[in-house]
């Protein structure tokens, strides 16, 4: 079961010193001993995302656990959910560090931080010779990992994709006839990230709002995605249709609307 702190400590294992950070995986722990994976050494339901999840009811906490599972969701020092991006084959792209107030909606006054770029800042503080050898990182979308794991699932073939990384986790659980990933933003998603899903069903969900932006951006990318992979690809009109004026001034996404 997930536990829910009522006040968040910080971790009690030493952070692992890192070789570089670009090469995800290695820590100093040894030769003889197997490499951890980034997600795996931070993995925990007991970020204040998971907490205000559970508090305000749109999961229960077995259903928290599962989904934090699922996504293998992290937690930072400062109680901040890791939402971490990892392919088809296991390898990390990235790890997307977000803050939620008690009410379950993003705290503004903390910007997210991406994990690459943390580690690449500590190790230029060491290396700072090496900044013009450090590629720029790679993103893919929230959830990827999934699509191996679900062959041959009675989902495998179903696949939402949302905008928000909170909204597929929810979703998820909700509604597992589908596969829920996430662009992690509106200008995150893009065709060559949808590459992975050819063969498959997939619906977009984007948010709404007041001028149709959202809508309009996301159904271009699917078309592209179409004509570069011939992907089954549709772009759900369902909240441009159902959400009243106020709810588009909010910009409301599929949990707003549900919930």
């Amino acid at each position: 079961m997930v536990t829910i702190p009522s006040t968040v400590q910080p971790p009690s294992e030493a952070t692992p010193s890192y070789i570089c950070p670009l090469i995800g995986d290695l820590d100093m722990r040894g030769a003889s001993e197997p490499p951890q994976k980034l997600w795996q050494q931070r993995e925990s339901p007991d970020s204040l995302f998971c907490w205000a999840v559970v508090s305000n009811g749109y999961l229960t906490e077995e259903q928290m656990q599962r989904a934090a599972q699922r996504y293998h969701l992290g937690r930072s020092r400062d109680g901040g959910v890791i939402f971490w991006q990892i392919d088809t084959l296991g390898q990390e792209y990235d790890g997307k560090i977000m803050y939620y107030r008690s009410d379950c909606h993003r705290d503004h006054g903390r910007h997210p931080q991406w994990v690459s770029n943390l580690l690449k800042c500590q190790f230029l503080k060491q290396f700072p010779e090496m900044e013009v050898w450090m590629p720029a990182p790679c993103h893919c979308l929230f959830g990827t990992h999934l699509l191996t794991l679900a062959d041959g699932a009675d989902n495998a073939d179903n696949i939402a994709v949302v905008e928000a990384e909170k909204t597929a986790v929810i979703m998820s659980e909700h509604y597992p006839q589908y596969l829920w990933l996430a662009a992690g933003g509106l200008t995150e998603l893009t065709a060559q990230k949808l590459f992975p899903l050819r063969g498959r069903r997939v619906i977009l969900f984007p948010d709404t709002d007041p001028d149709c932006k959202a809508y309009t951006h996301w159904w271009t990318v699917a078309q592209e995605a179409h004509r570069l992979y011939q992907l089954d690809i549709t772009v759900s009109s369902l909240l441009e249709r159902r959400a009243t004026r106020e709810q588009k001034e909010a910009k409301i996404d599929l949990i707003d609307y549900l919930f």
